[in-house]
């Protein structure tokens, strides 16, 4: 396996329609990777279809995209997202919507008056923008407003009126209910049990709204074009109105249908008109199709409609797939079960069918996502030739997410070529290429043991449990030994973890750096670069299972502070990205450093007073250190007479001597490297560092 350099892209995680259950994933990363491939054809699939931003980068790319969608939600993202409606269509369709009658009301009035409050300093009337709940009970405790009167804004607490009004509302909230529950099951339906418990997570006020929302919607005597601009809306106000958005913001994206202990109750025709922009601003239009139409050869997407088990045999024959593209999906009970809600309330009960099995299953463990991931990974190697690249994105990455990734790719025959990370809270970034299912092999722990050795030495620092745990999969991957045919998966995860538990117990080779004895917690080094750094020189005995010399280790924080510093000398006035870029070359697979230690670097050596470009500061250019090294010599010195002591200077240390006995050493350094500083210390060395280096 050759390490590749992680994929930077050059903007942040799109925060739009949906963002807290889709990917988070930067954008550019896709077109980079395919632009680094000499890919035969211009087909790529997308068997996951989870991810509507990636498909349209690679589209953008030039590339067609064949993209297999059974969730009805994330391809209607989809086709929204590559065709959106003109800004005047989501304008035109919501005040079609709110112009529409409630009784003697205009519907917007009428929606809008369920949110109207009193001003808590001026009793002038408002609009609460958030109600807030507590788990269990039938009133919110509180409401966040702005006044347009008096510009009072804030959380305050909710008064008798909107107490009320919250159990009027309240009282009529089975009819309401019901309604929804027939838009997705009908009466004598099996799973209508499924879709009563899904429909528990919108409160009564919420569901009243989007019930009369849908109701007109179904209604309105529209052209098409608005109506997919207004169904766009109200797909976003169907996720605003279920109580999983927690506070404070603790879970930002959740996974489970459970309610939070405190929420926030949205105003609905709010989000309705805040909705415009998230669409209307989707990019360039591109071409998106129904199979088995076709598309331009200068890219487009074409999406599948059902599972890729169902399209293997057709697309082996008609379409030659050059790459595969996609996230890989992880365990998301709460969109896929509220998917199918949305579905039904949107478009009837024939279009949640497919998908009915997002409201059967409750729970989904990382042995049943391995399963569903090598059914899908083994019909992808059936249609693909040996040797077509897999560039998968792991967002939101975890180590059992992780395993089971790793696990299923591997048994269904996918040879890996290389694994980027940055940092456990960004997508891991892996190749596979198409080929025949591995030769098992039996697990030999000591060569296990001398892997997970061997990578934390690299680093000469210590380590997260996840970059171990990644670290560890990739030796068993290849080794052949991640999984043995005779076991399931989840004995297979079982072994896995002991075989993890097993290893990091030897404390003969490794520590553990936590308040907790569980391998998930803490940091992990190795003893015996543990021992340089609290053992003098003159005190360390080397194991001899590691033979690094002194001279020889380093910390990777030092190497990439040295590699900043040296790119700034030679290209002075570069832009963060130049920087990310040059040192992700030099720093891959599992070594990439993480933006936060970038900007630590840089902000430590250099300004962007002349944004975005940054330049090496006039006090750190060498010449410079060098002489203000000389004079904190001086002031040591003078500190030093002024106190009876007598000093000398060795190189760049300076000793204070009493009675020719040292009693203190400084250290003066320009830089914040404290490895080589650190070998030659002991307990009367202090280190002196420029203040700009403390972080």
């Amino acid at each position: 396996m050759q390490p590749q350099p992680y994929i930077t892209g050059f903007k942040p995680a799109d925060s739009g329609a949906l963002s807290r259950f889709l990917p988070p994933l930067e954008e550019g990363v896709i077109s980079a990777w395919l632009s680094l491939q000499t890919l035969t054809g211009n087909w790529l699939l997308d068997p996951f279809g989870f991810s509507p931003r990636l498909v349209l980068e690679a589209a953008r790319s030039g590339y067609r995209v064949l993209v297999t969608a059974n969730n009805p939600i994330t391809r209607f993202l989809l086709e929204i997202f590559a065709n959106p409606p003109p800004e005047s269509e989501f304008i035109a369709g919501l005040a079609d919507l709110g112009a529409v009658k409630k009784g003697d009301e205009r519907l917007a009035s009428h929606l809008q008056s369920l949110y109207s409050s009193t001003c808590e300093k001026c009793n002038g009337q408002i609009q609460v923008e958030v109600f807030l709940w507590k788990k269990g009970e039938d009133v919110p405790y509180a409401k966040i407003y702005k006044c347009g009167h008096c510009n009072d804004e804030g959380e305050k607490v909710t008064n008798d009126e909107d107490k009320e009004k919250a159990k009027k509302v309240a009282e009529t909230d089975t009819l309401h209910r019901s309604r929804l529950f027939e838009k997705v099951v009908s009466l004598n339906d099996e799973d209508r049990i499924y879709a009563e418990e899904a429909i528990e997570h919108y409160l009564p006020r919420p569901l009243y709204a989007l019930s009369t929302i849908i109701n007109r919607l179904d209604g309105l005597e529209i052209s098409a074009e608005r109506k997919r601009a207004l169904t766009a809306l109200v797909l976003l106000a169907c996720d605003a109105g279920n109580t999983l958005w927690s506070y404070p913001e603790e879970r930002k994206r959740p996974k489970q249908l459970s309610i939070p202990n405190q929420f926030r109750e949205h105003n609905i025709w709010n989000m309705l008109e805040r909705g415009v922009g998230l669409f209307a601003e989707s990019g360039s239009p591109v071409v998106c199709e129904a199979y088995p139409k076709k598309i331009p050869e200068s890219g487009g997407i074409l999406i599948y409609e059902g599972r890729l088990k169902d399209l293997a045999n057709q697309v082996k024959r008609e379409i030659p797939i050059a790459a595969v593209i996609g996230s890989v999906p992880r365990p998301n009970q709460a969109f896929w079960t509220l998917s199918a809600l949305w579905a039904g309330w949107l478009w009837g009960k024939d279009f949640v069918e497919p998908y009915k099995i997002a409201l059967r299953r409750r729970r989904y463990d990382w042995a049943w996502n391995a399963t569903a991931l090598f059914a899908m990974f083994n019909y992808l190697n059936e249609l693909l030739a040996d040797g077509v690249p897999v560039f998968g994105l792991l967002p939101e990455p975890e180590p059992a997410f992780l395993t089971s990734a790793m696990t299923a790719t591997w048994c269904a025959g996918f040879d890996l070529q290389s694994v980027a990370l940055r940092t456990e809270l960004d997508p891991v970034q892996i190749v596979w290429k198409s080929s025949q299912k591995p030769k098992v092999e039996k697990v030999n722990q000591e060569k296990f043991k001398h892997a997970l050795q061997t990578f934390l030495s690299e680093r000469s620092e210590p380590a997260k449990y996840f970059y171990v745990h990644l670290a560890g999969l990739i030796n068993l991957t290849q080794q052949n030994t991640l999984k043995q045919n005779e076991d399931e998966f989840d004995e297979t995860f079982r072994k896995i973890n002991h075989l993890f538990e097993t290893a990091l117990k030897d404390e003969n080779v490794f520590v553990h750096y936590s308040t907790s004895e569980n391998v998930d917690t803490g940091m992990w080094d190795v003893v015996s670069i543990r021992r340089r750094w609290l053992s003098s020189p003159k005190d360390i005995s080397k194991p001899a299972a590691y033979s690094t010399t002194a001279e020889e280790i380093e910390s990777l924080s030092d190497k990439i502070e040295k590699a900043i510093v040296n790119y700034l000398q030679k290209n002075p006035n570069a832009i963060f990205l130049e920087v990310e870029e040059d040192l992700y070359k030099q720093f891959t697979g599992l070594m990439t450093p993480s933006k936060g230690l970038i900007y630590a670097v840089l902000n430590s050596y250099a300004s962007n007073d002349d944004k975005p470009r940054w330049k090496l500061r006039d006090e750190d250019i060498s010449s410079v250190r060098r002489e203000e090294v000389k004079n904190i010599f001086n002031i040591l010195a003078e500190i030093g007479k002024r106190l009876n002591y007598d000093s000398s200077l060795d190189d760049k240390v300076l000793t204070w001597s009493e009675n020719k006995k040292p009693v203190r050493k400084f250290r003066v350094m320009a830089s914040a490297l404290v490895n080589k500083a650190l070998e030659n210390a002991d307990e009367q060395t202090i280190l002196v560092i420029p203040g700009g280096r403390a972080t």
